[in-house]
């Protein structure tokens, strides 16, 4: 069946196209930590392959050689080359556009017809942004496994067990985050009184030479906590936007606990619904990440970062087509150990 205007197949390829564009040059910036991904460098596409992987050196105590010698000493030249990688796997995400031939006819003019076409684009580019943006707080077994990997893999409760990036947290201590919590490790529940002792032992536990936490991501109840616990102080870097931690995640706050200064965002907050079930933000219910973005990657599929998939799909049976937007790709991390979690 031939569709009700022969030219709406281009209208909605160059509309989509164009739309598309544009998001994948901005849509870093619609969330603070993918922003400061962004601007140290750390989005990095991926060109192929099966897997992304995320090279990593570590220290071996079982192969070290070095050591002192004197004279005519035979050395130690046993092999000591601790290099492996991190492996993930590609997660895909993909919304659809749709229109009807009777739209079609009821928007005529081509005008008339893009207008349409831009909100309806409009709301699945806000869709994927909602979903990747709740995802990135989960551990990626969401929707039988096929989600990306968060920042609730990456920088767990319990860093203690389990597998990462291929790689076994029992088995290897050095690949283990770092986590502080309140009751247990502090003696009382975490409050305003006592969030920004917590963060300084946290912080420090995340130290070696120059590496350090730069960006805090707290849910609302840590947020809140924060906020009244520098209430007399003030530390306030910007009340619109404008400063380092982004657009829509202010007023950013700063922290300046064990020597170091770093960047406090709410990941909380009102949510836009990601699925028919969730409509909550994805941060969890307190929680505060400490990050050292050094070691974090958006690493999306440079073929496939929200851009068209394929060509238009008409129904066999119905006056309609259907336009995909697609995303794949993964957050990844090559040193984990440099962050923690705060937690209740």
């Amino acid at each position: 069946m031939a569709f009700a205007n022969s030219n709406v197949s281009d209208i909605i390829a160059t509309t989509i196209q164009s739309r598309s564009e544009e998001l994948a040059d901005n849509f870093t910036n619609n969330n603070a930590l993918l922003r400061r991904l962004k601007k140290k460098g750390n989005v990095r596409p991926v060109t192929g392959g099966n897997l992304i992987l995320e090279e990593i050196a570590y220290t071996d105590s079982t192969t070290i050689n070095v050591n002192s010698y004197s004279g005519y000493e035979v050395l130690n030249i046993a092999p000591n080359s601790p290099i492996s990688a991190a492996q993930f796997n590609f997660a895909q995400y993909a919304g659809a556009t749709s229109i009807s031939g009777l739209e079609v006819l009821q928007n005529s003019g081509k005008e008339a017809l893009i207008d349409l076409l831009e909100g309806r684009i409009k709301v699945t580019e806000g869709q994927l942004m909602n979903r990747l943006d709740y995802d990135m707080y989960q551990d990626g077994t969401g929707n039988s496994s096929k989600n990306i990997v968060g920042l609730a893999l990456a920088i767990p409760d319990d860093p203690t067990t389990g597998t990462y990036g291929g790689i076994s947290r029992v088995s290897y201590n050095f690949w283990r985050s770092q986590y502080y919590r309140g009751v247990t490790d502090g003696g009382a529940a975490v409050s305003s009184a006592n969030i920004a002792s917590y963060m300084t032992t946290l912080a420090l536990r995340c130290v070696r030479g120059s590496d350090k936490p730069d960006l805090w991501v707290m849910d609302s109840t840590y947020y809140g906590f924060y906020v009244n616990a520098l209430t007399s102080i003030q530390r306030i870097s910007s009340s619109d936007g404008s400063g380092a931690a982004g657009m829509g995640f202010g007023p950013e706050l700063r922290f300046y606990g064990g020597g170091m200064s770093s960047d406090v965002i709410l990941g909380g907050g009102i949510s836009g619904a990601v699925s028919s079930t969730q409509t909550t933000s994805g941060e969890p219910s307190a929680h505060a990440y400490a990050l050292n973005t050094n070691y974090l990657f958006y690493r999306p599929h440079k073929d496939r970062n929200f851009v068209p998939i394929g060509g238009e799909r008409q129904s066999v049976n119905q006056d309609a087509i259907v336009k995909l937007t697609g995303w794949a790709g993964n957050m990844t991390s090559c040193g984990p150990q440099f962050s923690g979690v705060l937690i209740a």
